[in-house]
């Protein structure tokens, strides 16, 4: 997993008033520490969600470590030891997007154990919630996390939120530039493409009351095919043009963030992924700069898009095996 230097290269030091005290639970412990990121120890976390108190969020669990970033308006916030799924039972790996939210779930598989927290990555059971952490993988297919660390977790996702399961990652620099929004339309035009995004707001933390619904734009450089997805239905799909089709896009999540100031407040954070840190294709500018889309898709986006839409780039096949029902969920493997 490549460390990531964003707000430190090494660990994210909290302040020194937080607590260290060690809360005891029915599903083993939860303790805040300062440490650096490959010394926590199996329940031990780190929260420090003033590093950027707004904007779009985004989980990444990297198997290969047991751990759980977590993301806000492109800044990592949180890091936690998590338990991924044990031989026989691996959790699959992809993009996902949060499903559903249950604080006080049972699971209706096994022996209706209790699941507090959890976020829904599919219907055939995979979810993040709270659970035993042993120091190894042993659940079977879910992310477990600290109870104190998953309720935390669970106040800042919301139906929508991207969590990508990879063996490693890379958060790469704000891409700026729009690049697909303007298709091939002149840059004269990027402030009428800012400006149809008003004064939209991510969706609401508030499941519930989930007003916005999350919109995911799915491209494949493989078929050359823009999939646009609003509350997990299709609103449109296509053809892609993308620039220098030989070259690979990469396994990217971009996630749209802006900050009100016009076109200089427009931009991807971006997130890349892959099963090691070798073959990891770092997002850049030219990645979303290649992606060309048709006018009535284009207009569709704008439409439709809000801050926390989600750019998904793979270089798979964009059929429906690639995804778990009607639902967004890019999978890379077996989901059972």
């Amino acid at each position: 997993m490549t460390d990531i230097p964003n707000p430190s290269r090494r660990k994210i030091v909290l302040g020194t008033a937080i607590g260290f005290g060690l809360m005891a639970t029915g599903l083993g412990f939860a303790k805040q520490v300062v440490k650096e990121i490959h010394e926590l120890k199996p329940g031990e976390y780190i929260w420090e969600p003033e590093l950027s108190p707004e904007g779009p969020v985004a989980v990444v669990v990297s198997l290969d470590d047991q751990r759980v970033h977590v993301y806000r308006n492109g800044v990592r916030i949180a890091v936690s030891t998590c338990s991924t799924g044990k031989p026989g039972h691996e959790t699959p790996t992809g993009v996902f997007t949060i499903l559903q939210k249950d604080k006080h779930h049972h699971s209706s598989t096994y022996n209706n154990a209790p699941m507090p927290n959890m976020n829904r990555l599919t219907w055939s059971g995979v979810a993040l919630h709270a659970g035993k952490l042993p120091g190894y993988p042993a659940s079977h297919g879910c992310v477990r996390l600290p109870m104190d660390f998953s309720a935390k977790l669970f106040s800042i996702t919301h139906i929508g939120t991207p969590v990508i399961i990879a063996s490693a990652h890379d958060n790469a620099p704000d891409v700026v530039h729009p690049g697909m929004v303007l298709s091939d339309k002149a840059e004269a035009e990027l402030e009428d493409a800012v400006a149809s995004l008003g004064d939209k707001k991510p969706p609401s933390f508030d499941h519930a009351n989930n007003k916005v619904e999350p919109v995911s734009i799915l491209v494949s450089s493989a078929d050359g095919k823009i999939i646009v997805m609003k509350g997990g239905e299709i609103l449109v799909e296509g053809q892609a043009r993308i620039d220098n089709p030989r070259k690979p896009l990469g396994s990217h999540v971009f996630i749209l963030a802006h900050d009100g100031h016009g076109a200089s407040g427009l931009r991807w954070h971006a997130i890349s992924h892959g099963q090691s840190a070798d073959l990891l294709t770092k997002a850049d500018a030219d990645v979303i700069n290649r992606i060309k889309a048709d006018n009535d898709i284009v207009a569709t986006i704008q439409q439709n898009w809000h801050p926390g839409t989600t750019l998904v780039t793979v270089d798979v096949p964009a059929h429906p095996e690639t995804r778990t029902g009607k639902d967004f969920v890019v999978v890379t493997t077996d989901v059972g």
